[in-house]
């Protein structure tokens, strides 16, 4: 179940090892995708290409600035040129900052905005065209828990604005374009057990532990398995909805 043999996925944000995205292109490429890696960092994306290839698996390195069209429309032409179709787009690339509002500027809000949302809107824009020639896509984007709860740990009023953001654009996306055969989807994951979270002091850690039903954070590897569902042949009528992977600590 969920093979995703001879289909395309690109995935922003997924050339550093702190995050998410890594770990989503791996698990879809041991699904059978042929994964696009899509990051501002250089290294980071060979790295991510090395251990899909290693693994037996098949992939393409693009440097990439999400908040510039024009590099996302040469990452899109790169990908037609290599692998001839676009098959799902996993919008993973995001930044976030804790600040307060009283501290928060103008300047903070845009910068958050461009990447976590514009960003977003404008390489699920730039893949349409061809998913809706071949009648066939899967968008899955990276909401979050702070979206549905009101903030969280590590973002600011700005963060959690701009995932709901997220939500709400999906929605609509997902009435537009279901009968061309795309379905649009969010997974909203909550305190995933990354970088940012070991650097924690153990007194807050222990405190948002408290907050989570299940004790403990969650594994990169069970969100990327999330989306490896929604990007599948399984969830074909799955579509305008978010999946909460929290451990229970916002339940709707």
């Amino acid at each position: 179940m969920f093979r995703l043999d001879e289909r395309v996925a690109i995935v922003t944000g997924s050339g550093s090892a702190k995050g998410i995205g890594r770990t989503i292109a791996l698990t879809l490429a041991e699904q059978g995708a042929k994964i696009v890696v899509a990051d501002l960092n250089k290294e980071g994306i060979e790295e991510t290409v090395s251990a899909i290839t290693e693994a037996g698996g098949t992939a393409l390195g693009v440097e990439v600035n999400v908040t510039d069209k024009a590099s996302i429309d040469e990452m899109v032409a790169k990908t037609l040129e290599t692998f001839g179709r676009i098959d799902i787009l996993v919008n993973n690339a995001g930044i976030s900052q804790k600040v307060t509002v009283d501290d928060m500027t103008l300047t903070d809000i845009t910068k958050i905005f461009n990447v976590n949302m514009f960003g977003l809107f404008l390489c699920t824009q730039a893949v349409l065209g061809p998913m809706r020639k071949q009648k066939f896509g899967r968008i899955v984007s990276l909401s979050s828990v702070s979206a549905k709860r009101g903030g969280g740990v590590f973002g600011g009023a700005h963060y959690s604005a701009s995932k709901a953001a997220v939500l709400g654009f999906s929605k609509n996306l997902a009435r537009e374009v279901g009968l061309d055969g795309i379905t649009v989807n969010c997974v909203a994951p909550g305190l995933v057990n990354t970088d940012i979270w070991k650097s924690l002091p153990q007194e807050d850690a222990l405190q948002v532990i408290s907050g989570i039903p299940l004790g403990r954070p969650g594994e990169t590897k069970e969100i990327a398995s999330t989306v490896a569902f929604l990007a599948s042949e399984e969830a074909s009528y799955i579509t305008g909805e978010e999946i909460d992977i929290n451990g229970g600590s916002h339940m709707d």
